[in-house]
């Protein structure tokens, strides 16, 4: 059995049967295509996922550390109520600019907020600000610094709060100890501190599909 392919195509029936058709998202992935935007979006049933998230928690702020085209973010965006408020923050000018035309594609503008530039400088400067904390916090940006960001979003945080990572099991190489792969690093000492923190109680889910072999982190904070 050719897993991959068996995987793509459960994934294929599920977002068939569970996620309606969509044109405003197949518009967003198709400009994030051919803005030339790496694939790193979320698949549907993955997206879906996190709307259902933000729901489940009666979500009103979202901080969401990696925009891209802001694919992950439009789905949240519909999870909330109509006085929500994302602030999702984005290195590179040229996909922030495609995220904002598809804020405005989807009609979720007016419930984000997008930042630009480095995410730890973005985080700090928030900080000064004295910007609130958020009910759900969602990271998915460069794993080297998935720890600082895991760090960040705990100071942003209150008990209740749930912090998601994604592109955490990288195809199982988390378990290898000796990986000089700076994306495997950052994840494992992500696990290490999530580890060894005391404020917040998480598990990891493994997940096949068109994304390959992957898996999220959940976790909520304690106190």
């Amino acid at each position: 059995m050719n897993q991959p392919t068996t995987w793509d195509k459960v994934d294929q029936y599920i977002t068939e049967r569970l996620i309606p058709q969509d044109s405003v998202l197949e518009e967003v992935l198709f400009a994030n295509q051919q803005a030339g935007l790496p694939p790193f979006d979320v698949s549907p049933s993955q997206g879906k996922f996190l709307n259902l998230l933000v729901q489940m928690k009666g979500a009103r702020r979202i901080l969401e550390i990696g925009t891209l085209g802001g694919y992950s973010t439009i789905w949240m965006a519909r999870a909330l109520p109509s006085d929500g408020h994302i602030v999702t923050l984005e290195l590179d000018p040229s996909h922030a600019q495609v995220a904002g035309a598809n804020f405005a594609l989807a009609q979720v503008d007016d419930l984000i907020e997008l930042r630009i530039g480095d995410a730890l400088g973005q985080l700090s400067q928030m900080k000064q600000e004295g910007v609130e904390t958020f009910d759900f916090i969602f990271i998915d940006a460069d794993k080297p610094n998935n720890p600082n960001y895991l760090q960040w979003a705990l100071q942003f945080s209150r008990p209740g709060t749930v912090i998601i990572g994604d592109n955490v099991i990288r195809e199982g190489e988390i378990i290898n100890k000796n990986s000089k792969d700076p994306r495997v690093v950052g994840v494992r000492e992500f696990y290490d501190l999530l580890a060894e923190e005391p404020k917040i109680s998480a598990t990891a889910i493994q997940t096949v599909g068109s994304k390959g072999y992957d898996g999220f982190v959940l976790g909520i904070v304690n106190s």
